[in-house]
């Protein structure tokens, strides 16, 4: 099973359709050392059969925080704790405190105002004829209900949508770093205008008062943490989720035309879409707290895992004609939302926009179609999206 292998040997087309390189990864094992592509290559982990990554999301031994090794954890030093960068007996106690207010009847409750927003961005798209399905659409549907749902007044979306851009996938070496103080030094003002206001009845408030029975409530550093991981996981996945799941209904109109026909299979069509193309390539890093030995492989202490999740819906070892796009499939445990105690708190929310915006979209345009080669793809190896794709109907 060889030594490193170089990821940006297969330059561009890595990039634009990665699942070629990922079933000749599968082919020759399940967990490869490689090096990353880009400027500033790292060597890795990287997890591409489905049972290893399964196996690796639920492994404690996989530590997310990497303070725990000697590490620096800059992110954490800047943003604040939140789940994505703590394990148990921390991320036990910050996900509990969380999930007090991010309840699912309290999901449930957002359904009318998702349908509103959807119905107010179609009724705004439509009349031109054809658009960017990103910034007509895909971007601000989620961008509006997380942040109405986190109590955020009068977001400036496009800066928003610059920061949290360069904080999920950087453009330049030190970008990453810059958006994120600028968008903690925006969260402290918002945390602080919410405390010395009238309690409200949004998430981000709810966050702020809440107390578990012992009296333990989170600190301001971990409220900024959490407001943070919410607002940008929130809405940069969903954007995913819904290009990706256009996309691939355009591309296969066999089951376009079977989900028009039968809207009753629309969960199922976002299951699959989730499993097809998911919105995260890779899960974010874990860290061997000690010498582990994963699909035949040892993996030292200290060093760094990706989990491949788009790839390991793809092992043919779990689904039969992995690489088909079918919306009939029963694509149960896929990990696009993740495994075990990092699972994607979300995933409800996504679920519910996810469909209520599929639903609506293919109502209203019986005759929608791609206007022309999709945008740039999203770059690196986190997310799987486009930067534009424009339709028309």
């Amino acid at each position: 099973m060889g030594g490193v292998i170089d990821l940006g040997q297969y330059g561009t087309a890595f990039a634009e359709d990665p699942f070629p390189v990922y079933a000749e990864l599968r082919e020759r094992g399940p967990v490869h050392r490689v090096r990353l592509p880009g400027p500033d290559p790292w060597e890795c982990w990287l997890v591409v059969g489905y049972d290893e990554a399964r196996a690796a999301l639920a492994d404690p031994r996989f530590a997310k925080d990497v303070r725990k090794l000697g590490g620096p954890g800059f992110d954490e030093q800047m943003m604040g704790r939140h789940v994505l960068v703590s394990d148990p007996p921390e991320h036990t106690r910050l996900r509990s405190l969380v999930t007090r207010a991010f309840t699912a009847r309290r999901i449930q409750t957002l359904a009318p105002r998702v349908q509103r927003v959807t119905d107010d961005l179609l009724d705004a798209m439509l009349p031109r004829g054809r658009a960017d399905l990103v910034e007509s659409f895909a971007y601000p549907l989620p961008i509006t209900v997380i942040c109405e749902l986190l109590g955020v007044p009068d977001l400036d979306r496009d800066a928003f949508r610059t920061m949290s851009t360069e904080v999920v996938t950087p453009t330049a070496g030190d970008s990453h770093f810059t958006a994120m103080r600028q968008m903690a030094a925006y969260l402290d003002e918002l945390i602080e205008d919410k405390r010395s206001s009238a309690p409200g009845d949004d998430l981000l408030s709810d966050l702020i008062r809440t107390r578990a029975e012992d009296g333990d409530r989170l600190s301001r550093t971990e409220l900024r943490g959490m407001a943070f991981i919410l607002l940008v996981a929130g809405h940069e996945t969903t954007v995913n989720l819904l290009t990706n799941g256009v996309y691939g209904l355009l591309t296969h109109p066999e089951q376009l035309a079977a989900l028009r026909a039968d809207m009753s299979l629309m969960d199922g069509a976002v299951e699959e879409m989730l499993r097809y193309e998911g919105p995260v390539e890779t899960a974010t890093f874990r860290f061997a707290a000690e010498p582990v030995e994963l699909g035949g492989r040892l993996i030292g202490r200290g060093e760094g895992v990706l989990v491949g999740l788009d790839s390991a819906n793809r092992d043919g070892a779990r689904y039969s004609e992995p690489d088909r796009f079918d919306i009939r499939r029963a694509p149960q445990g896929h990990l696009a939302f993740g495994h075990g105690l990092h699972f994607c708190l979300g995933a409800p929310l996504a679920r519910l926009e996810a469909r209520t915006a599929l639903r609506s979209l293919l109502e209203r345009c019986p005759h929608l179609t791609l206007d022309g080669p999709p945008g740039p793809r999203v770059p690196g190896m986190l997310m799987r999206g486009f930067r534009a794709l424009p339709i028309r109907w």
